[in-house]
Parts: C-alpha cells; structure tokens; sequence
C-alpha cells in the first residue's frame, strides 16, 4: 500500500502540488491516518483541520441526510452492517482512524443510500412476503446517491433552468453502474436494489439475474450461496462476459482488435443499458 500527498497551503491548494509516496508495511487505516496526521504536523497545519467527510455505503432507512457522527449515529451505521457486509465495516474503521487521528474535528457521515429515501413505496418495495420487509429490510434502498445528487444539480445548472422544475434520468458508471430517476430534484426510483448487485452490467458484478440462478448454480456446480453471491460480485459482469479485463478501455481496444469476449462485453453492456 502507498499514500501520496502534496504539499499543503493553508492559503491555496495548487493543482500540481509536488507528490510524496509512503509505503505502509500494514497498509491498515489507523497507520494511513497516522501518516496523513505527520504529514500535516511536519507542515504545521493539523491544527486547521475542522471537519471529516465520510461516505458510507449504506444507511439502511435510518439516514435521509448526512449526519454528524455521534456514538448513537456509529451504533447506527453499525445496524447496517447486515446490509452491505463489504462495506459498512470498512467505512466504520474508516471513521474510527479519522476519529483517533483527528479527535478534535468534526466527522460527518454521508450516505450512499439517503438521496434514495424519498422513493415512493411502490418503487422500493419487492414483491416477497410482507414480514422480510417489516422483520429484515429487505426492499430496494438504490445506491451512489451522492452521485446522482451531484450530476441532477449539474445538469440543472447546466440547463439555466430550477431542478426543481426537471424530470432527468441521471447515470452513474463506472465499474459500479447505476441509472436514477430524479423529479423535481428527489430521486423516485433507481437501479439498484437491496444491494449494489441489482441493476446494470457493471464492472465484476452481474446485474440484474434471476434470483434461481443462485440455488441453480449452487447445485450444478457444487457452490455455497456465500460462493455464489461473491462469484456474482466480483468475476462477473464485463470481465465475467469478456474474460479479459473489467476496465471499459482495455475491452474497446481488444474490440478494436478482433477480442470475441470483449465485443460480447461491451453489446451486453450497452444492451442492458437501454432497457
């Protein structure tokens, strides 16, 4: 693991800073922080850090807006973890770091999920047994809100016209891929689902697949659900299309270039897209 960072200006922060790299033999969040932390004593400037922002993948229906982190908030992200198990624990030993390196900053918490919260229930609810709902979460919570937050304000301003006035599809890709439906600046429906799995070819993950491939797949290939679920995480999608590469410019030049599975790649991806 490496750190890089420029030389701070607690006036102006140059574009081109001049860039160190520190190995970390651990490659831990409390020795990154640590290093960040030394960095800006030796420049005389930890003093003149205020905040902390950090993203949070999953808020669950608790989190509608950023939150500044408290003990009750952690509990919170923490009840969370069930709901983006990849996740959530990464983004609270984040947090915790951040907290012991910086204990005098303000931290906030920014959620993936909370620009989603104002679908309607007819788009957030799965036709499954009412109590996996009530009893487990389990509904649609869309995911890469701060994204699509972020380009609908662009695109509004870019109009010269109010968001509130505009119904706009927004779309975030990249290796992970999702489409919302913004009106009047509130997101009422999205891609993603439960998870960051449902939705769009992306870059390792599959997208939208019948839920029976699981116990399928499961049996004919002698899998776990555990096997199955990562599989579908992390070698499907376009490098599971292509086996060659999850990076969209590796698979345009290997098109270029006569590559079957990465021409089969890039047709699904676009396909699925337009649906």
């Amino acid at each position: 693991y490496e750190i890089t960072y420029g030389d701070w200006s607690s006036d102006v922060c140059s574009s081109d800073l001049a860039r160190r790299a520190v190995d970390l033999a651990g490659g831990s969040y409390a020795e990154a922080f640590a290093v960040i932390a030394g960095a800006l004593d030796e420049l005389g400037v930890r003093a003149q850090v205020g905040a902390g922002g950090h993203r949070v993948v999953h808020g669950g229906e608790r989190f509608s807006a950023p939150a500044l982190i408290t003990p009750e908030v952690l509990a919170g992200i923490r009840a969370c973890v069930p709901l983006a198990p990849l996740h959530n624990p990464a983004n609270i030993a984040g947090i915790e770091a951040a907290q012991a390196a910086f204990p005098e900053a303000a931290h906030v918490a920014v959620f993936d999920t909370a620009f989603h919260q104002s679908m309607p229930e007819v788009a957030f609810r799965y036709a499954v047994p009412g109590d996996w709902y009530r009893q487990h979460g389990v509904r649609r919570y869309g995911f890469h809100g701060t994204s699509h937050a972020f380009v609908a304000a662009r695109a509004a301003n870019a109009l010269g016209r109010p968001l509130s006035e505009l119904n706009l599809v927004t779309a975030h890709l990249g290796n992970g891929c999702s489409v919302c439906a913004v009106q009047g600046g509130r997101s009422v429906d999205t891609s993603m689902g439960l998870t960051p799995l449902e939705g769009l070819v992306m870059g390792t993950r599959s997208g939208d697949v019948d839920p029976g491939l699981h116990d399928y797949i499961a049996r004919q290939a002698g899998l776990s659900l555990s096997e199955v679920t990562a599989a579908l995480n992390r070698e499907s999608g376009l490098l599971g299309l292509s086996g060659l590469s999850n990076d969209m410019r590796e698979l345009e030049e290997a098109a270029g270039r006569g590559h079957a599975g990465a021409r089969l790649a890039l047709d699904v991806f676009v396909h699925r897209s337009e649906e």
